[in-house]
């Protein structure tokens, strides 16, 4: 990751599905380890891909139970995290600096808990 830029690189962390290794590695880098906002949003990166797991793991499971009207509830929390990562994709390739709910809090705490 020495010749990666810090844009790249938080663009890396929000590919969906495989970002979350871009995310580790990021975080696991002596090059990034002074970078706040790009460690940010590796943690939101990492954090958004918890969610899609949870929702796959834990609430589509508990929710089929329910039937179809409780599985397209798990469906649509699929969609959300998914559009999620398009929106961070598009946000951070423009630069701009994003906190999604929930998740960008978390990412602000990992981050700030790292600082000292």
């Amino acid at each position: 990751m020495a010749g990666i830029s810090d844009r790249t690189a938080s663009l890396l962390c929000y590919i969906p599905m495989v970002g979350w290794i871009a995310a580790i590695i990021v975080l696991a880098s002596h090059r990034f380890r002074q970078e706040p906002k790009v460690r940010f949003h590796a943690f939101q990166g990492l954090y958004l891909f918890v969610a899609w797991l949870l929702v796959q793991w834990v609430v589509s499971p508990a929710l089929e139970f329910n039937g179809g009207v409780s599985r397209l509830f798990g469906g649509l929390l699929h969609l959300l995290i998914f559009a999620a990562w398009i929106y961070m994709l598009v946000k951070v390739s423009h630069n701009e600096d994003y906190r999604l709910p929930i998740v960008g809090e978390l990412a602000d705490r990992s981050v700030s808990e790292q600082r000292m």
